[in-house]
């Protein structure tokens, strides 16, 4: 079976998500590209360092691609994150409008989109982007077990 090459913009999240670990951060990353291809933000999760619970590589990223943009929206945008999106993340894709969303690992304990709430499968849900799971799986899922497995 070949190996498939990762997409750039994942192997960015993932670059993103290794600093994240490097600084005690959960490590998880993400990348917003345009419609073009052209890379608008990368982020990585930030909850200690900014002492901010909202501080999520997926909003740091949103926030970042709506400032290049000058839009609240991000319309035909897609976004690489190397972790299931939570509730919170997930509503703010939503809202942002954000067309495609790549993530690696699955969360099965706090991931809201294919696990958990499935919040863009719900009727109060008025955006759903096109969800493509399990892209970089392998590196995103052995980066959170080896963090985690340092930690206990």
């Amino acid at each position: 079976m070949l190996k498939q090459k990762l997409p750039e913009a994942m192997m960015l999240a993932i670059e993103e998500a290794k600093a994240a670990a490097f600084l005690g951060e959960v490590p998880v990353g993400a990348v917003i590209l345009s419609k073009d291809g052209d890379l608008l933000a990368s982020a990585a999760n930030r909850t200690l360092a900014d002492k901010d619970p909202t501080a999520h590589a997926e909003l740091l990223a949103i926030r970042k691609a709506a400032q290049v943009l000058g839009s609240e929206r991000l319309i035909d945008c897609d976004l690489y994150v190397t972790l299931e999106p939570c509730a919170m993340c997930a509503a703010a894709i939503s809202f942002a409008r954000i067309r495609r969303v790549y993530f690696g690992a699955s969360d099965e304990k706090m991931g809201a989109v294919e696990n958990g709430p499935r919040f863009f499968g719900q009727p109060t849900c008025h955006h759903r982007p096109e969800v493509y799971s399990g892209i970089g799986e392998a590196e995103a899922k052995a980066l959170l077990l080896n963090f985690f497995q340092t930690r206990r």
